[in-house]
């Protein structure tokens, strides 16, 4: 089984990976191997040193930037960590996004394994961007490079990068 959805109902970005790696499950934490980008590139995004806090205080600063996150897979059979090695994959329930998450317009899927999805998400009504991989074994990228193309997940229709959704003080 995969982690839990980390979501509210003011989300507005939802960021879907393909299922845990190892590194992951193990800890019970999204994107927890050290080399993987993810919490740089998203922390990028909003302005925001993500990767320094400890893993129980990522969560709430995504959420207070409109961020949600979750994978499209709810469980599967595999060796390792790469998403190449899934097999009899079983998909999450979406179909109470909607209703969770009304204010949900665009989902980004890191990599092309998650990416795969995204069609039905386009027919549900969501702007959709896949992302080149934030996983240490996708390193054809410089950081700088995937950072460009992630980027696309905070830009307006004109292309152009909004600033980051101011989070509430504390």
């Amino acid at each position: 089984m995969g982690l839990a959805p980390v979501i509210a109902p003011d989300t507005r970005i939802l960021l879907l990976g393909s299922f845990p790696g190892a590194a992951s499950l193990a800890a019970q934490q999204y994107y927890a191997h050290p080399r993987n980008q993810f919490w740089k590139l998203v922390g990028a995004l909003v302005c925001e040193d993500l990767y320094s806090l400890p893993y129980n205080e990522r969560l709430p600063r995504l959420l207070a930037h409109r961020f949600g996150l979750w994978d499209v897979l709810a469980a599967c059979e595999r060796e390792g960590s790469l998403d190449s090695a899934i097999r009899k994959p079983s998909a999450n329930d979406f179909e109470r996004l909607h209703k969770l998450c009304p204010q949900l317009e665009t989902v980004g899927f890191n990599g092309q394994a998650s990416g795969k999805f995204a069609p039905q998400f386009e027919q549900a009504g969501y702007r959709t961007v896949v992302l080149p991989s934030s996983s240490p074994a996708h390193m054809a990228m410089t950081f700088e490079q995937k950072l460009r193309v992630w980027q696309q997940l905070t830009a307006d229709s004109t292309g152009a990068v909004l600033p980051p959704s101011q989070p509430p003080l504390f």
